[in-house]
């Protein structure tokens, strides 16, 4: 989508519908990887680090796939984030994701991750899952989450 068809010019107003409490398959799924500066898990340069992302995969005509983009919070201080892409983007770390995937979806304010988490592991266990993997998605920036007055967050997990 355009970022002048979006009412905000920036994110596009999230449909939580397809990713709630879903199963997913990727096959290859494609990827570019970029890595956030975080201090005590809380994101410093996102921004920066999503909008070079952006520039390297429009610079190669590449899409970015339903806003997707991943994070792995590998450590208090690291965020590895993932923008799913059309195609190989140049001078980007390309990844490739492959498997099964289960994602739900929470809305509200970001201190209630660490709710949102406990609540997720205990869905997965009770669907007989085990996760590989967890990633969550940011679906919009703050200033477009006020402007949609809703704040979504996805966790989404590889599964072994």
């Amino acid at each position: 989508m355009d970022k002048d068809l979006k009412p905000t010019g920036c994110c596009p107003q999230f449909d939580p519908a397809p990713w709630d409490d879903k199963m997913i398959t990727w096959q290859d799924k494609r990827f570019i990887k970029g890595k956030v500066f975080t201090f005590f898990f809380i994101p410093i340069n996102f921004g920066s680090v999503i909008g070079k992302l952006m520039k390297k995969a429009e610079a190669v005509n590449a899409v970015s796939v339903e806003n997707l983009c991943l994070s792995d919070h590998s450590s208090k201080w690291n965020m590895d984030i993932y923008l799913a892409v059309d195609k190989e983007v140049a001078d980007a770390e390309n990844i490739k994701l492959s498997g099964k995937f289960y994602s739900k979806v929470y809305e509200g304010d970001f201190k209630e991750t660490g709710e949102w988490g406990k609540d997720y592991e205990v869905k997965v266990k009770e669907k007989g899952l085990k996760i590989k993997k967890m990633y969550m998605w940011y679906t919009t920036c703050p200033k477009c989450a006020k402007y949609y007055g809703k704040n979504y967050t996805v966790f989404i997990s590889e599964l072994e």
